[in-house]
């Protein structure tokens, strides 16, 4: 007889995303908060992103954490620039390898030009680019060696240099990479997978049948998807009271989602559309475990644009995390603008 599959409610689901993110309640300063903090990457094409994506998950955070010792940036998932711990510097990186083909080839080429013209050096990718005779956005395909690294703050253009291959075999960073998106995006297919790491369908399914006994098949309110068997017993536990309030940034892990994924978290349709828009996304406003609106910041401003009416306790908690923003060199105070 066939074992029946888990179901899974929404309330279970995003009670275990938040849980497994920290957004419930933030983790003690340190390194190991840094690490989980950035357990599946913290993208930060967005300035200041993965910044404020570890404010909202690690106490203490400083304007300069990102330049902690224990966390690089590189071009991951999709190309994307991200922050992550450097000792998983081989899972966000040679996961995303390709096997074989022109794919790697490509990379590897790239990754050792670019090696060889540097010398040790860093620089601009862009007069680095120009000099090698590419254009400077196509050094991005040499990341998926682990020998490129990046400096990027938004304001200018991302510094640039290598540092020798991870000692890993890629295929094993790849079960990893997929182990982490099961981790804090579960349940999930080998299709989402796919489309959050950037790789090949092909790719994701093979990657997901090498976790073999590891994965438990779950129903889910928006179909059928899979869970690390070691996370079971924590989707069955309730979680800890919802935080009042945390401003997520642009692009952070908790909505990085696509397809049916967004109608589980976002289940109304108009609001779906006001966050993850055609163009820049703007930031999600999370209230007692759901998300209540989208902001954006210019500078020290802060503009909140609810979904609907909010209470007095509501907005209190929102301004006082809009506050709490460890942005660097404030000249003066961060003001909150709603938009009603």
């Amino acid at each position: 007889m066939a074992t029946p599959r888990l179901i899974l409610t929404r309330a279970q689901i995003l009670g275990f995303r938040r849980t497994v993110s920290a957004l419930d309640e933030r983790l003690p300063p340190g390194e190991d908060a840094l690490r989980r903090a950035a357990w599946a990457g913290l993208q930060d094409s967005m300035p200041r992103a993965a910044l404020l994506s570890i404010h909202a998950r690690v106490e203490g955070t400083s304007p300069t954490v990102v330049e902690h010792p224990s966390l690089v940036q590189l071009w991951g998932p999709r190309y994307s620039a991200y922050v992550v711990a450097e000792r998983d510097r081989a899972v966000f990186t040679l996961g995303r390898l390709p096997h074989d083909g022109p794919g790697r080839r490509l990379a590897e080429r790239t990754a050792a030009s670019l090696d060889a013209y540097l010398a040790g050096r860093r620089m601009d990718h862009g007069p680095a680019g120009h000099a090698m005779g590419v254009h400077p956005n196509a050094l991005r395909y040499g990341a998926p060696t682990g020998r490129i690294l990046i400096r990027w703050d938004g304001a200018r253009q991302p510094t640039i240099w290598t540092v020798p291959p991870p000692a890993i075999d890629p295929a094993d960073a790849r079960v990893e990479l997929a182990r982490r998106h099961l981790h804090v995006f579960g349940p999930a297919t080998a299709d989402s997978f796919a489309k959050w790491a950037g790789i090949k369908p092909e790719t994701a399914r093979a990657t997901f049948e090498a976790l073999g006994d590891s994965l438990v098949p779950v129903e889910t309110p928006i179909g059928e998807g899979w869970i690390l068997r070691e996370d079971e017993v924590a989707f069955r536990v309730p979680p800890a009271d919802p935080a009042p309030a945390r401003l997520l940034p642009s692009g952070d892990t908790y909505f990085l989602l696509q397809g049916p994924d967004r109608e589980l978290l976002v289940p109304d349709g108009a609001r779906r559309a006001a966050l993850w828009t055609s163009r820049v996304w703007p930031g999600a406003v999370l209230v007692e475990g759901e998300i209540v609106g989208t902001w954006r910041r210019a500078g020290p401003d802060v503009t909140i644009e609810p979904f609907g009416p909010l209470s007095a306790h509501a907005r209190k908690a929102i301004e006082a995390e809009a506050a709490s923003f460890p942005l660097p060199d404030r000249e003066r105070r961060i003001g909150v603008r709603w938009v009603e």
